[in-house]
């Protein structure tokens, strides 16, 4: 507003309950005037964290809405879909965060969409497990609808992969698994999902990936012309899939091709299915039958991993996986098998993120290659501590081990030389063990000192929080004594030669 003043702007923001009167009170007594300039007094109410962006932009244009719904008191935009914005919240009083979903304007005065996103809020009421985002409570006032989701600290598929460029085979079978490990709960409950795509699947800050957006009406029973004007477009995607291959509305395994489609994406860098706004072309199966096969896209895919994908993407319903839990169980047993180390050829992209570099040769009868080396161990288990230290001390290296990852951090702050390589240990410290590795990997006076982060099993997500690069890898266990030490030799070579 052009005759809006810092005075004014307190005083709105006063008005809507934003803040309240101590906290106006100490804002004029920090700037010390109440002619103080516009922009002294927005970066006051930043800087004190007493308003974000979001709110001080509305309060300038003279919105008296989108500050709340109910008590949820909304700081940001982070995100917008076709039906809805998603807003990160906060519950007065206490101030725990949520994600708030609005069912945007346009669609308020439409029956049909309306009730489309409440029975989303519904369906997402009944369902509670770890790759489901909850939601925990549904607004269905037709003037101002929205549903109250955990908050997600993390990104979406879609945005880890355009990122990254594509995943290496064993994350994106652990993304997978988590996926469908979800459908199959719903399943179990009756419902399946419908709108399954990159950007309806959240990966938290500790590799954990977790679906949104179920419940989505099916769109099969629409005839062409209302589908054409659908405004979503996966929608019309399963529709062409089940009207396409003569399957009835609603099928389970429509879900498993898609979660196929996610995994082909995640391994490619590339959606399976050509982009298309035209909604009638989307509706063609010709789009189905003209997805560039993986071999060509993904040449150095693990077989097992291709077979995979495949399956859940025949085009033939009766081969495909016949249903969530059927296709989890497979995903599991191809995770164990590229854990054992079975056809595991990689591509290049991702290869330090899954394996430690190819090494030279460190038979029994090789000189002891840790002769004036020494290397700090993070280990909280004290049976893990003794094999490591036992293993590296005959190899001729000095060992030190430590308990606490933010002391050896200090140790390294206060002498980068303490040691030359660090070896740090989920087995006990979980997600500590990948923050602690992750900071010292980037920490300036560290980055360049080699490390080795050993996964547990089971701990596949928190391998996928953590950052690898040529002098930071990964190695899973159980170990082989022969992979450790090759990695060592490997990465102290490349560390003196740098």
């Amino acid at each position: 507003m052009a005759d809006m003043t810092s005075e004014k702007l307190l005083q709105r923001a006063y008005d809507m309950g934003l803040l309240d009167g101590s906290q106006m009170d100490g804002v004029w007594s920090e700037l010390g005037s109440r002619d103080a300039p516009m922009d002294s007094m927005v970066s006051t109410l930043l800087r004190k964290e007493l308003l974000t962006n979001y709110q001080v932009d509305r309060l300038m244009r003279g919105e008296r809405t989108g500050f709340f719904y109910g008590r949820y008191r909304t700081l940001y935009l982070v995100g917008t879909g076709s039906f809805a914005r998603v807003y990160r919240s906060v519950l007065e009083p206490d101030g725990r965060v949520f994600a708030v979903k609005v069912l945007r304007k346009r669609y308020r005065d439409s029956i049909g969409e309306l009730e489309q996103f409440l029975r989303e809020g519904r369906v997402g009421l009944e369902l509670r497990h770890p790759n489901v985002v909850p939601i925990y409570e549904v607004e269905g006032d037709p003037r101002n609808p929205y549903m109250v989701m955990e908050f997600v600290e993390g990104q979406t598929l879609r945005d880890m992969v355009k990122i990254r460029g594509k995943l290496s085979p064993d994350i994106a079978l652990s993304l997978l698994t988590d996926v469908v490990a979800g459908l199959a709960y719903a399943a179990e409950k009756g419902i399946t999902h419908r709108d399954l795509k990159m950007s309806n699947v959240l990966v938290s800050s500790v590799g954990r990936a977790k679906l949104v957006d179920f419940g989505l009406a099916a769109a099969a029973d629409l005839n062409s012309d209302k589908l054409a004007d659908c405004p979503n477009a996966r929608a019309i995607d399963y529709a062409a899939l089940e009207r396409g291959t003569g399957v009835r509305k609603d099928d389970i395994r429509s879900d498993l091709f898609f979660a196929g489609c996610l995994m082909y994406n995640m391994v490619t860098g590339k959606p399976p299915l050509f982009e298309t706004k035209d909604r009638l072309q989307r509706l063609s199966i010709s789009r189905f039958h003209n997805i560039t096969p993986l071999s060509q896209l993904a040449p150095d895919l693990p077989p097992i991993v291709g077979a995979l994908i495949n399956r859940a993407m025949d085009l033939d319903p009766q081969k495909r996986f016949a249903n969530p839990a059927d296709m989890l169980r497979e995903c599991r047993l191809v995770g164990k098998r590229l854990e054992a180390g079975e056809l595991t050829t990689e591509p290049d992209v991702d290869r330090t993120a899954t394996a430690a570099p190819s090494a030279p040769d460190v038979s029994a009868s090789s000189e002891l290659e840790g002769a004036d080396r020494t290397v700090l161990v993070v280990e909280s288990k004290v049976e893990m501590q003794d094999v490591l230290r036992d293993l590296l001390k005959k190899r001729g290296y000095k060992v030190l081990i430590m308990r606490d990852p933010k002391r050896a951090s200090q140790r390294f702050m206060d002498d980068p030389k303490v040691a030359h390589a660090l070896v740090i240990s989920t087995l006990g410290l979980e997600e500590q063990a990948v923050e602690a590795f992750n900071a010292f990997a980037t920490a300036k006076n560290t980055g360049d000192v080699p490390a080795i982060l050993l996964v547990g099993e089971g701990h596949s997500a928190l391998a996928r929080a953590a950052k690898f690069d040529g002098r930071h890898i990964m190695l899973r266990m159980p170990l082989k004594v022969r992979q450790l030490r090759s990695a060592l030799v490997q990465l102290l070579k490349a560390s003196a030669t740098a």
